[in-house]
């Protein structure tokens, strides 16, 4: 999206190195077609399912795995899964658009450009005060309200005040979807991953909650340290941002000049107002009505048209925004489509259910402590193929919950390996869809953020299995 362009004419952008990178639509085809490749070779089979008390979900039959007849994805299929990937992420998508006009109605009143530049003068020097804010915050409406994509409707925010305060376009990214991250590993009151586990596995609803508080205060606190060292290193020197090239020319496009700023008309003032209760009132929404994508849609649609008659934009001036912004995320909304796509040729070709089985003939016979971190680096794989957590719940934990009696590794253990496996993965897997539309929307290409992530990733993974170890030490339960 293009945010405070500046309109001087004769104005010309910094020069800039040209920066090839590749496109995620063909790193999404790869995947696609490795998909379509798998079930051609890996045997087709299902277990038994019965329905799961209480929930809307099936429950696996230990022991009832069996082979069925292949059913390989012909190559027409293969075309025809992307249409299928757009209709079964249609919700997300469409919010999307909807989110993208109405931002751009609000810059078009002058609100947005006018408060960001006031406030980015007004916290001159302490800009970094903003990583520990947003990481603390945002984790914690994840790890109660099980927030993910919903944060897609902050990101344009987020990025235009990282951009502003002299940060990156990955570090806006970072703010929000590692919080997302760490959030869902805490889970402490999630209903959507850990609420429909603990479900299966027959726990009570969010038992263990101090442990899984433990866990979060320390995931959070390494990524704030991992990320605060990243902010200072950018600050001080720009040039090392991993994404540099990239938001040098989009940073050239924008104007975040503090000279001479004007104070905020009364206007402005109100629809910055009506902006940032739109946002209030739809976290509150989520965490306490259960509103969802189609209420945040509404929720937004309404803020926008307020903010548009109090900005005195016209309708036809708030027509073509909206269309505007609307065309700008129309890439982001391929983008989850072709991410849908991968998975569903999986579960139609019936090649999920012998992933998931031969995963847990692979942990029998190891010791409590090496299952469970192997149930961990299990949950793991399977994320890149199954991204939604209850999705991914409902498939592995009736196989999981069981197997661990077996392992003796408490069934509390089991679900949190879950967690860890299920948070983690989603940030870098590009068969996520959220991320690759937030990369999308911030212009960073996949590989940068994956140059940033790893490190960030490797030192999750190394604490979530400390962790694991921990619990299974002491009988967590």
């Amino acid at each position: 999206m293009s945010f405070f362009k500046k309109n001087k004419e004769g104005e010309q952008l910094q020069d800039v190195h040209e920066v090839k990178s590749v496109n995620p639509m063909v790193i999404l085809a790869c995947i696609i077609i490795l998909a379509a490749i798998a079930t051609y070779v890996v045997p087709a089979g299902t277990f038994d399912r019965v329905p799961i008390e209480g929930t809307d979900y099936e429950g696996i039959v230990q022991g009832s795995y069996h082979y069925v007849d292949n059913s390989p994805i012909a190559p027409f299929d293969v075309f025809v899964s992307f249409t299928k990937g757009l209709q079964n992420a249609a919700y997300i998508i469409f919010f999307l658009l909807i989110l993208g006009g109405v931002f751009k109605i609000v810059e078009t009143t002058g609100a947005l450009h006018a408060g960001i530049n006031n406030m980015i003068k007004a916290t001159a020097g302490k800009e970094v005060i903003l990583v520990p804010i947003c990481l603390i915050v945002f984790s914690l409406i994840s790890a109660t309200a099980a927030c993910c994509e919903e944060y897609l409707a902050f990101l344009p925010l987020m990025y235009m005040v990282c951009m502003g305060c002299g940060f990156d376009s990955i570090l806006a990214v970072g703010l929000l979807f590692c919080s997302s991250a760490v959030g869902y590993a805490g889970g402490m009151t999630q209903a959507f991953s850990v609420g429909v586990a603990q479900t299966i596995a027959g726990l009570p609803m969010f038992s263990g909650i101090g442990f899984r508080t433990v866990g979060w205060a320390v995931l959070v606190t390494a990524t704030i340290i991992y990320m605060m060292i990243y902010a200072h290193k950018i600050k001080k020197d720009p040039s090392k941002a991993y994404n540099f090239e990239i938001d040098k020319k989009y940073r050239a496009e924008m104007d975040f000049s503090t000279d001479n700023i004007a104070k905020l008309t009364g206007r402005q003032a109100a629809v910055l107002a009506v902006f940032f209760a739109g946002f209030v009132f739809a976290a509150f929404s989520v965490i306490k009505l259960g509103f969802y994508i189609d209420e945040m849609s509404a929720i937004f649609l309404i803020v926008g048209i307020i903010c548009a008659i109090i900005g005195g934009v016209g309708p036809g001036r708030t027509a073509d925004a909206f269309a505007e912004g609307a065309k700008d995320l129309v890439w982001a909304g391929l983008i989850i489509g072709l991410c849908y796509a991968a998975t569903t040729i999986l579960q139609d070709a019936q090649i999920m259910d012998t992933i998931v089985n031969a995963m847990g003939e692979a942990l029998k016979g190891l010791h409590s402590s090496v299952a469970a971190v192997g149930m961990f680096v299990l949950q793991d794989v399977l994320n890149f193929l199954i991204p939604s957590g209850s999705g991914q719940a409902a498939i592995t934990m009736p196989f999981m919950a069981p197997l661990a009696d077996v392992l003796g590794v408490t069934r509390q253990t089991a679900v949190l390996a879950f967690q860890y496996g299920d948070a983690f993965t989603n940030v870098i897997s590009p068969t996520s869809g959220e991320i690759m539309a937030a990369l999308a929307i911030c212009h960073v290409p996949y590989g940068k953020w994956f140059k940033f992530m790893w490190k960030l990733w490797v030192i999750w993974a190394v604490l979530a299995c400390i962790l694991l170890v921990v619990a299974s030490m002491i009988g967590y339960n």
